[in-house]
């Protein structure tokens, strides 16, 4: 199954709709949707390592537009801000996201736009707590370029090694995600 999905992504990294997937998918995850634009910009850069900040530089405009939808969202949109901050487990979101900006400010921008915690989160809370929307602007694009210029940097000049190792134990790097992957989603119930 693995190797499937990862055939059908690295073809669809190829092609020629690949960076306009990118964009939707890195506009969409800042707002809404729930995979990260990693999941395309990995691939897109391994198959074509000449273009790999072309991609990253997508990554970042669309993720800060998507981003300023997330922002709409919690300024005009309360109800389904609340709603999406709910589905991905922040069911206080709003309260709780209020004290990290209210406590921290910018450094809640900064700090969790270049992890991979889901940065809807950041956007829709940043519009709930009615964020300076400038500052709000500027870092996203700060810590969004940072982050996918950073993964473009690493695959685009240690990729093909990585690649060759990943492809030769897909399986176990599969699981090894899929681990990281619940013990993120449980680390940030209990300690957010």
């Amino acid at each position: 199954m693995f190797r499937k999905m990862y055939g059908w992504v690295m073809r669809l990294a190829g092609s020629r709709h690949a960076p306009a997937s990118l964009a939707v998918i890195s506009f969409a995850e800042s707002s809404f949707f729930p995979i990260p634009p990693d999941v395309m910009l990995g691939p897109m850069v391994l198959a074509r390592r000449d273009k790999a900040f072309v991609y990253a530089g997508i990554c970042t405009i669309a993720s800060v537009f998507g981003g300023l939808l997330g922002y709409a969202i919690g300024v005009w949109l309360e109800p389904l801000g609340q709603a999406i901050l709910r589905i991905f487990g922040h069911p206080e979101g709003q309260a709780e996201f209020q004290k990290w900006f209210d406590q921290w400010g910018l450094a809640v921008i900064l700090i969790k736009g270049a992890t991979p915690i889901p940065y809807k989160l950041v956007t829709i809370t940043a519009g709930l707590a009615r964020f300076d929307l400038f500052t709000f602007v500027w870092a996203s694009v700060l810590t969004r370029g940072f982050r996918f210029f950073a993964v473009a940097a690493v695959l685009k000049y240690f990729g093909p090694a990585m690649l060759e190792e990943f492809e030769r134990r897909l399986n176990l790097y599969s699981v090894l995600l899929l681990v990281l992957i619940v013990g993120g989603i449980v680390a940030l119930k209990v300690f957010f």
